[in-house]
């Protein structure tokens, strides 16, 4: 089982369109990808800029392969991400899932 986390952030005053375009476009694509069993997706605001943080969980590193398209430590963008985000950074970080509990 492996985790991966992303971040990306967006001025503030468009956070809650960011929002709607993560629950509209991002999460139903990662959903339904092969190998994924679980999407968190958090915000935090702060005076100029929202954080976002995704945190997936997937069978297998080749499922998240398949997913981006390439290199599993890479993030995966669409067009409308460029338009809304600040720095998009280019890589993901990937957690080997070593134990958990209820």
């Amino acid at each position: 089982m492996i985790v991966r986390i992303w971040h990306g952030k967006t001025p503030r005053a468009r956070a809650d369109e960011y929002t709607a375009y993560l629950q509209d476009r991002a999460i139903p694509d990662c959903r339904d990808a092969h190998g994924n069993q679980e999407i968190i997706l958090l915000r935090r605001d702060e005076k100029d800029i929202s954080h976002f943080l995704s945190i997936t969980r997937w069978e297998s590193e080749g499922d998240i392969r398949d997913f981006t398209g390439g290199d599993a430590s890479q993030a995966k963008y669409y067009a409308e991400d460029m338009e809304l985000l600040v720095d998009p950074e280019p890589e993901v970080e990937l957690y080997t899932v070593i134990g958990q509990a209820p």
